[in-house]
């Protein structure tokens, strides 16, 4: 063959590749355009028409100063959970005394049943006139994790004080915002002379900081002996984010449909003892510390789109300008782009892989020996993709040295994800009475990347929400578990306001036939 020829051949394959590419990029193109104007078409469900009108929430004046006065008063028991075998077992006690005084007519109802459990937890079951409804449960817990005003409050984390139309201390947040609120509403409601047409249960673990292994576990353990099972689960978890999602338009409910699972994985590394004048080649504690980085340098594989994540950008793509837009509503194509920008911050990055967290170094007895023992603790957050035991081997493989023992503390698989479509009774409930409370946000299902005391409750529904209607605002996240935790006034009131709502929209036998709307619900 010539020259001449092969290149007019060359020309031609070349040609060929190219005109292939740009087809297959305006087919990939059109089909990604077709998807994004119909999602932005399908962007919620309309519930047509409800059973029936509920009863307004008003209060007035002293109602207002009640509830509040309620509120400051459970902020101000120190109910604080170090460890699983230590907690403030008189501050539980004072928390019940305040719970029967703070609501008589729910602890003299003839509908209600009330019973503690594992000696600090509450379980009520609210009676239904309906009994062949399935009932549901509200979760909630009365313990915190500890604080101190040496760390730097402006106020005494257990002081309840206002400023500026906020209450501050250590529960605003989590979680006795919804064991108040829960009840608040409640007592309301029987003050009003509603009865329910579907039961509900009302769990209040106290040892949830800690695992929930006396509260929510006995709870649920006697739920299951009486052959109890739950139409759904809600959780706290999930809150209001307004101005966290960068190039969302507008406030965003997010409502927890799974959550990650967890490990807590210790290192050591043994070795014989000696001085330090003759320091070995390597030393326990340089062995453990090469094995730490190696898990640091090598973060679990990304895993964006594998998850419940993939369905809260889809729903929330109507809600960014064009460019994301068109990006969010495609994610079959997107994904590993999204994926690896999200991946640039810790806040987002838990939302896209198995997170690794070193958080305890222990080592050495005295500065002139060299240490015969060096341990490392390291918690990791499972993504739903990964199992406890992928998550395991791949430490293993890691860390990459027989010298180093990997020994699994504790740990749990991730939850099943919930259902969260037009015929998902709890999730439909639930935004349905967000988008009450809170008209302006748009809501979409989501992955907690915390642990919540739901997961204990797997075996006795297979719908469990994660959602408290708290208003997140840029710089709030931190109070989480931080200092200067607080919640407006306005909020508490609106946390009230959805429960009280939440209940009675319970009460309708099944969903109305959805249609497809430009609106939501």
């Amino acid at each position: 063959m010539t020259d001449t020829g092969a290149k007019f051949n060359f020309l031609k394959i070349l040609k060929f590749i190219l005109s292939s590419f740009f087809i297959t990029v305006l087919l990939l193109f059109t089909i990604a355009s077709i998807r994004t104007l119909s999602l932005d078409v399908n962007v919620g469900l309309q519930i047509a028409h409800w059973e029936k009108q509920n009863i307004s929430f008003v209060v007035d004046h002293h109602q207002r100063k009640e509830l509040l006065d309620n509120f400051k008063e459970a902020i101000r028991i120190p109910t604080v959970s170090v460890s699983p075998t230590q907690f403030n077992t008189t501050a539980l006690l004072e928390f019940e005394r305040l719970l029967r005084k703070a609501f008589p007519t729910i602890f003299s109802s003839s509908l209600i049943q009330h019973e503690l459990v594992a000696n600090y937890s509450h379980l009520f079951w609210v009676q239904g006139s309906q009994p062949d409804l399935l009932p549901y449960l509200l979760l909630a817990h009365t313990d915190v994790v500890p604080a101190s005003e040496s760390d730097g409050w402006d106020a005494p984390p257990f002081s309840a004080k206002e400023i500026d139309g906020f209450i501050y201390g250590r529960g605003t947040i989590d979680d006795k915002s919804s064991v108040m609120g829960i009840l608040q509403a409640l007592e309301y409601l029987l003050l009003k002379g509603y009865a329910p047409r579907r039961g509900f249960y009302i769990s209040l673990g106290h040892d949830e900081e800690v695992m929930g292994y006396m509260g929510a576990v006995n709870i649920a353990s006697v739920l299951k002996q009486r052959g109890v099972q739950l139409l759904f689960v809600l959780d706290e978890g999930f809150a209001v984010f307004d101005g966290l999602i960068s190039g969302l338009e507008g406030p965003a409910a997010l409502i927890g449909t799974s959550e990650k699972g967890f490990a807590t994985v210790k290192l050591s590394v043994s070795m014989i003892p000696g001085h330090s004048s003759m320091p070995p080649s390597e030393t326990s504690i340089g062995i453990l510390a090469a094995a730490v980085k190696r898990l640091e340098d090598n973060p679990m594989p990304r895993l964006f789109g594998y998850g419940p994540e993939r369905g809260t950008f889809e729903h929330l793509a109507h809600k960014f300008s064009v460019p994301v837009r068109f990006i969010m509503s495609n994610l079959w194509l997107f994904s590993p782009l999204i994926g690896w920008v999200l991946e640039r911050k810790p806040d987002t990055n838990a939302f896209v892989r198995t997170t690794t967290a070193v958080t305890m170094f222990n080592a050495g007895v005295k500065e002139n020996v060299i240490a015969s023992l060096a341990e490392a603790y390291v918690n990791l957050r499972i993504h739903p993709a990964q199992s406890l035991q992928e998550v395991m081997d791949l430490i293993q493989s890691t860390v990459g040295d027989q010298r180093v023992k990997i020994e699994l503390i504790d740990g749990s698989d991730p939850l099943p994800v919930s259902s969260a479509d037009e015929k998902s009774f709890g999730f439909q409930i639930i935004k349905k009475t967000v988008l009450e409370i809170f008209s302006t946000v748009t809501v979409a299902p989501g992955i907690c990347v915390g642990n919540t005391d739901s997961r204990h409750y797997k075996d006795l529904t297979s719908d469990i929400y994660r959602f408290i209607p708290i208003w997140f605002k840029p710089g709030d996240t931190q109070r989480f578990h931080g200092i200067n935790e607080r919640i407006s006034i306005k909020n508490y009131e609106e946390i009230v306001a959805f429960y009280f709502s939440l209940i009675q929209n319970c009460d309708i036998q099944k969903l109305p036939e959805p249609h497809s709307s430009v609106h939501e619900l």
